[in-house]
C-alpha cells in the first residue's frame, strides 16, 4: 500500500478508518525488517501521525493497532526522531502502564495493579515491544528515557511481578536489560535509589518457584518434576541478564553480603534445574556463570555449603553437585570447539577463582580434571580426557583463551611450577611461566594448604624417563648405524670428515 496514500487518508480519517488503514499496513509489513531509503521521510511522518492518534482518547483496539504499526516502523533507526522525544516516550510509557515522568511511586504501583482486559494487556505488551525497539535503535531515545525516569517506572513494575502475565513480564525485564546495557550511568541509580538488584532477585525467586529450607539453601528440585516451563525460563534469562549489567561494578549499591549470597543460592538452584531442551538448559547455565563471575568470590561457598541435603566427607562435608554441573558445562563448551572466548572463558574464570579461594572446590575439581598420573607414555595434549583438552588449549591461537586455560590448571596445581609441569610438560606451560616470571620454577603468590597429592607408583617409576619438555616418556630412538654394513659405515664416516674439513677451511681468515 502506497505510503503517500496512507498519510493522505489518515489526515481526515476517523478512529475506525484509521484502524483499518493501519491494520492493512501492518499485514503487508509484518515481516519487513529492511526498508527502502527513499521513503524515510514518509515513514518518519507516519511515526508522527501514529503518535498523534495515540495521544487522543481512542479505544484499546485502535491503540494496539497503532502500536503494532509503530513497532514495525521502529525497526528502522533512521525514522525514530518523532518517537525519541519527551512527548513520544511519555506516550509509549503511558501505553505500557509504566507511568513515567513525575508520577509518584504509589500512584504508579496502583496503576500497574489495575485489572486489565485481554485487549488492554495486548496494548501494554505492544507498547513495551515498541519501547524495546526504540531504546535499542535510538541513542536520542536512550537519553530521553533517563529524563522521563523510565527506569524508575520499570522498577515500580518489578514490585508487581507476581501479577504479571508472561509477555508483560518478559518485555518489562528485556527493556530494563537494554536500558542498563546501553546507559551505564543508569546502573548506579538503579542500584542506589531504586533497589533494582533486590527487586530482580525477588523476580528470579518467584519465577524459579524457590522454597528456602536454609538461609541460602533452596529446596532441592524434585527429580520427578516436569522441566521448567519455557515461559518461566525466558523471564528468568532476562532477569539474569539485567542483574549481570547491574553487578558489573561494585560501586553504588545498597547490597551487602547477604544479598549477594541470596543470589548465589538462587543460581545454585538454577544450575540444578532442567528446562524443556538441552539448549535452553545450557543457555540458563551460561547466564548463571556470567552472573556468578560478577559476584564477590567469598560468596561462592554458598554453592557447596548445603548441609541439609548432605555432603561428601572427603570434601569437608560440602555438597559438590553444583560444582560438577559447572565442570560438565565447561567440558561441553570445550567440545563445541568454537567461540571459546565468549563461551568457555567465563566458566574457566569462575572455576579458577572458586578454586583459588575455596579449598574444597579446588580439591574436588582437581580430582576430576587432574587425577593422579598413571600412563605417562602419551603426550599430555593427546587424548580425550578433560586434562588433555585443557592442555591443548594452553597453546590456542587466542591469547585470552590460552592464558585462561593455563591459569586454571596452574591454580589446580596450587600454583606450583613443578606440579604444573608434571601434568602439562614444559612446552605447553612455557607461555604462562614467561608471563608470570616463573621460568626458573617456584610458586605463585597465592597461599594454599600444605597437603600434597601423592604420586602413583606408575608415575614414580616412570619419572626419571619423562621428557620435561613434552611431559611424557619417549620411546628410545633407534641407532641409525646398527643396520649398516661396514662399507656404509666407512662411507658415512668419510662424509663427516669432508664436512668438518669444509667447515674448518671456511672459518679460517
Amino acid at each position: 500500500m502506497d505510503l503517500n496514500n496512507i498519510l493522505t487518508q489518515l489526515d481526515t480519517a476517523d478512529e475506525e478508518e484509521t484502524e483499518a488503514l493501519l491494520r492493512r499496513f501492518n499485514r503487508e509489513n509484518i515481516h519487513t525488517f529492511t526498508f527502502e531509503q527513499k521513503e524515510e521521510a514518509l515513514r518518519s511522518k507516519l511515526c508522527q501521525q501514529v503518535l498523534t492518534v495515540l495521544g487522543r482518547q481512542v479505544q484499546a483496539s485502535c491503540q494496539k493497532t497503532c502500536l503494532e504499526t509503530l513497532r514495525i516502523l521502529s525497526r528502522d533507526k533512521r525514522v525514530l526522531a518523532p518517537v525519541a522525544t519527551r512527548e513520544g516516550m511519555l506516550i509509549l510509557g503511558r501505553m505500557a502502564r509504566l507511568q513515567t515522568g513525575e508520577e509518584d511511586g504509589d500512584n504508579q504501583r496502583s496503576f500497574q495493579e489495575q485489572t486489565q482486559s485481554e485487549e488492554e494487556e495486548r496494548v501494554v505488551v505492544e507498547a513495551l515491544k515498541c519501547l524495546c525497539n526504540v531504546v535499542y535503535n535510538s541513542p536520542a531515545a536512550q537519553k530521553v528515557s533517563v529524563d522521563v525516569r523510565l527506569a524508575h517506572g520499570l522498577c515500580v513494575s518489578l514490585r508487581t511481578a507476581r501479577t504479571w502475565r508472561h509477555e508483560v513480564g518478559l518485555f518489562t525485564l528485556r527493556l530494563l536489560f537494554l536500558l542498563s546495557a546501553l546507559r551505564p550511568d543508569v546502573r548506579g541509580v538503579l542500584r542506589r535509589e531504586w533497589h533494582a538488584v533486590r527487586l530482580l532477585t525477588e523476580v528470579l525467586e518467584h519465577t524459579l518457584d524457590v522454597r528456602w529450607v536454609g538461609p541460602y539453601e533452596a529446596a532441592r528440585p524434585d527429580p520427578q518434576a516436569l522441566p521448567m516451563p519455557a515461559e518461566d525460563n525466558e523471564r528468568a534469562m532476562e532477569a539474569l541478564k539485567a542483574l549481570f549489567n547491574l553487578t558489573l561494578s561494585e560501586a553504588g549499591g545498597e547490597e551487602d553480603d547477604h544479598q549477594f549470597r541470596l543470589i548465589v543460592g538462587l543460581l545454585r538452584h538454577l544450575l540444578m534445574l532442567k528446562t524443556e531442551t538441552e539448549e535452553k538448559t545450557e543457555e540458563a547455565h551460561s547466564h548463571a556463570v556470567n552472573l556468578l563471575n560478577n559476584l564477590p568470590v567469598s560468596c561462592l561457598d554458598v554453592l557447596i555449603d548445603v548441609p541439609v541435603q548432605g555432603g561428601q566427607e572427603s570434601y569437608g562435608g560440602k555438597n559438590m553437585d553444583a560444582v560438577q554441573v559447572l565442570i560438565d558445562f565447561m567440558e561441553k563448551r570445550i567440545d563445541k570447539g568454537s567461540n571459546f572466548k565468549e563461551g568457555l572463558t567465563p566458566v574457566l574464570s569462575l572455576l579458577t577463582e572458586g578454586s583459588r579461594h575455596h579449598r574444597e572446590i579446588r580439591r574436588y575439581i582437581k580430582a576430576q580434571v587432574l587425577p593422579p598420573l598413571k600412563d605417562v607414555k602419551i603426550r599430555p595434549e593427546i587424548g580425550t580426557t578433560t586434562r588433555n583438552k585443557l592442555v591443548r588449549l594452553m597453546t590456542h591461537v587466542d591469547m585470552g583463551v590460552k592464558q585462561t586455560a593455563a591459569e586454571f590448571l596452574f591454580v589446580l596445581c596450587k600454583e606450583s611450577v613443578d606440579n604444573l609441569l608434571k601434568y602439562t610438560g614444559y612446552g605447553n606451560a612455557a607461555g604462562l611461566l614467561v608471563a608470570r616470571g616463573l621460568l626458573a620454577g617456584g610458586r605463585g603468590e597465592t597461599q594454599y594448604s600444605e597437603d600434597e597429592d601423592s604420586d602413583t607408583e606408575e608415575y614414580k617409576s616412570a619419572k626419571p624417563f619423562i621428557n620435561p619438555i613434552t611431559g611424557h616418556v619417549e620411546e628410545p630412538m633407534p641407532n641409525p648405524i646398527e643396520e649398516m654394513t661396514e662399507e656404509q659405515k666407512e662411507y658415512e664416516a668419510q662424509k663427516l670428515v669432508n664436512m668438518f674439513d669444509k667447515l674448518s677451511r671456511g672459518a679460517s681468515l
